[in-house]
């Protein structure tokens, strides 16, 4: 009977000792958990960046209030542009370049821009590997929207896996902010954008 009574105290013992330690563990994560998470890096923007599969420099960065590298606007819309130097760092032709750039802190109508080559005003070339070309980004706006005088991009990168883990092929995957470019940003009137031509 004695070592009955003994065997549930020890049990009951145990049984708080691990309730205390999973309470303990569980407030130490929630801890964690509500730490702020660490804001990307500001990136130099005077420098190419290795962006996974892209090598970027961003240029600059302006506002047009007219057709822009082929771009057409529509009646009252001006547009965000950003223009930077790409370099596909991969052995085969591609346009996966959408999402690399992304404004911050502006309300887009699209997140999704048009996006040219600034020499023939080309829409989503493809770019071939190893290949330097200039490319703008083209963000249509209300014309009432307002643009600040500078501006944060977001770069986004990607992570070469020689075999994926649900597909077992290689690739582009696990997409990140590798972090953040600020420029100037200047309004361009429109009988002075850039490539505003045919």
């Amino acid at each position: 009977m004695l070592k009955t009574a003994r065997s549930r105290v020890q049990t009951w013992i145990t049984a708080g000792a691990g309730t205390i330690a999973a309470l303990f563990v569980a407030g130490l994560m929630g801890a964690f958990g509500a730490l702020p998470a660490h804001a990307p890096p500001q990136l130099p923007p005077d420098t190419a960046i290795d962006a996974g599969r892209w090598r970027v420099q961003p240029v600059r960065a302006y506002v047009s209030h007219a057709r822009v590298h082929g771009v057409v606007l529509k009646p009252g819309q001006k547009a965000l542009v950003l223009e930077a130097d790409m370099t596909n760092r991969t052995a085969q032709s591609d346009k996966a370049y959408f999402d690399v750039f992304r404004p911050d802190g502006i309300d887009l109508p699209d997140s999704r821009p048009m996006i040219a080559l600034t020499r023939d005003a080309t829409l989503t070339p493809e770019l071939d590997p190893g290949m330097t070309e200039r490319m703008a980004y083209v963000w249509p706006l209300a014309g009432d929207a307002a643009v600040p005088s500078t501006l944060a991009f977001g770069i986004t990168a990607e992570i070469f896996k020689p075999r994926d883990n649900l597909y077992g092929t290689p690739g582009w995957y696990n997409p990140y902010r590798l972090g953040t470019v600020t420029l100037p940003v200047v309004d361009v009137p429109a009988t002075e954008t850039p490539g505003s031509g045919s």
